[in-house]
């Protein structure tokens, strides 16, 4: 039998993620959890959304083990961090159309969609996403919490901070390291490492004062 597991966001990014689980065929999900109080009761996308945190704690005891459906990179973490502080464990998707090359690791509680391509020995932390058709490139590092947005592309040995945006279609050349919480603007072209809270956009990308 497969396990149980519940999904925590009723949203547009909870579909794409309530379908990688389908289709990876390791889970099955028993519900969502939304803190959006007008959610609480309805169907969504064909899973009863249970209501918010405090019902999720009425329930540990049946289901102790879920991922966390939300874009927002600072919402995605900040849930991630209490599940784990109340003892819940994180699993991570991985869509049957993404290809991971050797030595690729995945952490826990981390998404990787359709067409995503990431190659030999990359490191992707944990609460990760990794978009549609993104490109991620040899030995490439990708902290905690990040979103690699649809159709970026990662050259080779490039780091990728804690809680950082690259948005789509941004290109990072190789050998750069991207600080924390950056935020790298929609098809900007990044040919310097950036320092940790900047916001950088164009191409090439200049930091944003």
């Amino acid at each position: 039998m497969k396990e149980k597991i519940f999904i925590f966001g009723a949203s547009g990014h909870a579909k794409v993620v309530i379908d990688i689980i389908e289709r990876q065929g390791l889970y099955e999900v028993a519900f969502l959890v939304d803190d959006d109080p007008a959610l609480k009761g309805i169907e969504f996308y064909g899973y009863k959304v249970i209501g918010g945190k405090e019902e999720l704690l009425a329930v540990r005891d049946q289901i102790s083990c879920g991922i966390v459906a939300i874009g927002s990179n600072r919402a995605r973490i900040a849930v991630a961090e209490w599940l784990i502080c109340n003892n819940f464990d994180l699993v991570s998707a991985i869509h049957p159309f993404a290809q991971l090359g050797r030595g690729v690791t995945v952490d826990t509680g981390s998404v990787i969609m359709a067409g995503a391509v990431i190659n030999s020995d990359c490191s992707i932390g944990r609460n990760v996403i990794v978009n549609t058709c993104a490109s991620i490139d040899h030995d490439c590092t990708v902290g905690d919490g990040a979103h690699i947005a649809p159709g970026t592309t990662l050259c080779g040995t490039v780091r990728i901070g804690n809680g950082t945006f690259v948005c789509a279609g941004a290109t990072i050349i190789p050998n750069l390291n991207i600080g924390d919480d950056v935020i790298v603007g929609a098809g900007s072209t990044v040919i310097q490492s950036l320092a940790d809270g900047v916001t950088a956009v164009g191409s090439p990308a200049k930091i944003l004062k």
